[in-house]
């Protein structure tokens, strides 16, 4: 059975140099220099298609690494993700059976926001990975409702990717260890994935998905938590005035990726919630690199035939609009 997987991160180096240039730059770009994950980040070529063919993954679909051009400044975020679109444009067309891609959009410049992604989805891109928060601006403000009615117009689905908390939500809450522990608290250990299921709470709670019935949003690491409160959730949506319960946004407009997190355990509750036609691969590479081993013994947990090739490349196919079989 192919096997497409969806959240493989990649990273532009004159995006690494703008981040760092920033006042206070986003402590997570640590994580990137850890051994040899820079040198894999940048690499769009013959040691990415190597690892993938070592996991058995056919098709890879790139995003950025946190935070993209979100802390940019407007101007910047505009050039940088124009110029992230342009390169990843260029790896899917040198490698056409083996890429394909999310766009990175300048969040922080929202009225240049639709037209990139109109740009992006013009060349190739399937869909485009963001984050919850852009300085000030909630992914949930109204100023981005031209974004989401875009891709809910062009089929493009809106991956929701964690980011580390805001500096004063860290401050109050994510401090007090030793720096290395505060960080690992705001982000991979915690606050990433409070981060983005609030984003994602938040969009339904606003009355996003009512708006733009057809938008599909993609939610990494099992739902980001999201899939373990909705009984308590679903009471939120009486509060915000919404006719359907959080649970019924979550089956109908949400999809659930693996993020390289292969424990059965997860796969058990994910379809408590929602169903197979729900759930994407991904490993979250390179920070994530599960062997082919770890990956078909997870493939081994589904019940039939059928869920697997829902979940190897049928779901991924169906949202993004891929053809595995066709460079």
């Amino acid at each position: 059975m192919t096997l497409i997987a969806i959240e493989e991160h990649w990273m532009l180096p004159e995006l690494t140099s703008a981040l760092k240039a920033v006042p206070r730059p986003d402590e997570s770009l640590a994580f990137n220099e850890h051994g040899d994950t820079l040198q894999r980040l940048e690499d769009l070529g013959a040691g990415r298609i190597a690892a993938m063919d070592a996991q058995g993954i056919d098709l890879a679909v790139l995003a950025l690494t946190p935070p993209g051009t979100h802390s940019l400044p407007p101007e910047r975020a505009v050039d940088l993700s124009r110029l992230a679109n342009d390169t990843a444009t260029e790896a899917v067309h040198a490698h056409p059976a083996r890429f394909r891609s999310l766009s990175s959009l300048p969040m922080s410049s929202p009225r240049h926001v639709a037209a990139e992604l109109e740009r992006a989805a013009a060349q190739g891109h399937v869909g485009a990975m963001v984050y919850g928060r852009s300085g000030d601006l909630l992914l949930d403000d109204p100023v981005y409702d031209d974004f989401f009615a875009t891709a809910a117009a062009l089929g493009q689905p809106v991956f929701i990717h964690p980011q580390v908390p805001s500096d004063p939500l860290r401050d109050a809450t994510y401090r007090g260890f030793d720096p290395l522990t505060d960080l690992g608290l705001a982000t991979f250990g915690w606050g990433w994935h409070l981060e983005a299921a609030t984003a994602a709470l938040r969009l339904i709670l606003r009355g996003t998905f009512d708006r733009h019935p057809e938008l599909r949003i993609v939610l990494g690491h099992w739902g980001e938590l999201l899939l373990f409160w909705l009984d308590r959730a679903d009471s939120l949506a009486r509060l915000a005035g919404l006719q359907r319960t959080v649970s019924d946004y979550i089956r109908a407009n949400v999809f659930i990726t693996t993020s390289g997190m292969f424990n059965p355990a997860l796969l058990h509750h994910a379809l408590t919630v929602t169903t197979t036609d729900r759930l994407i691969f991904s490993t979250d590479y390179p920070f994530q690199r599960p062997t082919r081993e770890d990956i078909d013994t997870f493939f081994g947990h589904l019940a039939t035939d059928s869920d697997r090739h829902k979940v190897r490349s049928a779901n991924a196919a169906a949202l993004f609009g891929i053809d595995p079989t066709r460079p």
